[in-house]
């Protein structure tokens, strides 16, 4: 009974503080259309770059899930840079809106992959590279990445952790269409691979180069070391890549991927094991003294 009492007191006094506060709550001014909404600054998100880089020097830095845009001209080399973290399969996209104007031919685009150590990674599947005719308004190019390993032998090119760039550009096309604008247009797809890709090892830092925005003295040298020709039309400013570099990492940091399935599959097999080596204890251990045994033996 005094349980009883002691319960029942307790339901009174959490209903009368929900009706003193259902009030309160009422009380309170809701929220109009003319207050407004934060914007994306306020909440502390990195607005998708509208430039890009001409070099791996001046890449643009980008956050997976954005669509990075930027305005150029046909035989600009364009760059950007993006973070991808051990155990992640990343899908590379590039849409490139070409002049409705009249062109003089066929036109090759091409989008490359480089890892932190300026790697060309292969494409497990997508069309990297595709030729269009004269007559075309734009380009769709893919490119799905091996999965981001956690390390690597020395010999080896496997991704590894750190800032992946990439190119965009046209490899093939009339000497008369040089200069034409084009609008480009890239992103970056992220998901987890899984526990299956899952492996030990780690390394000492990501493969983050130290300078990622431009520079003015970069802006004159233009281009990087394979001569690579800068277009005044595509190079980022210092002020709209330095929100960008502040940001250009995972969710949680580098090598914040730790957790995997492997965990929930290692539990599982674990509590597995356990059950089974106490089923077994109990058809080997019978039922105690047999009956036909004398207490005293």
């Amino acid at each position: 009974m005094r349980t009883l009492r002691t319960l029942a007191a307790a339901l009174l006094a959490t209903g009368s503080l929900l009706t003193a506060a259902a009030p309160a709550l009422a009380d309170d001014p809701t929220p109009t259309a003319s207050s407004g909404s934060p914007s994306p600054e306020s909440d502390g998100e990195v607005p998708a770059p509208t430039e890009a880089g001409t070099s791996f020097r001046t890449a643009t830095l980008m956050l997976p899930g954005q669509r990075a845009t930027a305005d150029a001209s046909t035989g600009d080399y364009l760059y950007w840079a993006v973070p991808l973290d051990q155990g992640q399969d990343a899908t590379v996209r590039a849409k490139v809106k070409l002049p409705e104007t009249a062109r003089h031919g066929e036109a090759t685009w091409r989008l490359d992959v480089y890892d932190g150590l300026r790697r060309r990674q292969a494409c497990r599947y997508g069309m990297q590279a595709r030729t269009v005719a004269a007559d075309a308004t734009s380009v769709e190019l893919a490119c799905t990445l091996r999965t981001v390993r956690a390390w690597a032998e020395p010999w080896a090119d496997d991704p590894l952790p750190g800032r992946y760039y990439l190119r965009l550009t046209t490899t093939e096309q009339p000497q008369e269409d040089l200069g034409l604008p084009v609008q480009a247009e890239v992103s970056a797809d992220v998901k987890d691979a899984g526990g299956a890709h899952a492996v030990d090892g780690a390394l000492a830092a990501p493969l983050v180069p130290g300078a990622t925005a431009a520079t003015g003295s970069e802006e004159r040298d233009g281009g990087d070391a394979d001569g690579e020709a800068a277009g005044a039309s595509a190079s980022p400013s210092t002020a709209s890549a330095a929100p960008a570099a502040t940001a250009a990492e995972p969710d949680g940091g580098w090598a914040s991927g730790w957790w995997s399935d492997r965990w929930i599959w290692t539990a599982a097999g674990g509590i597995a094991a356990a059950l089974a080596g106490i089923a077994g204890y109990r058809l080997t251990a019978g039922r105690g003294r047999p009956s036909r045994v004398p207490p005293g033996v």
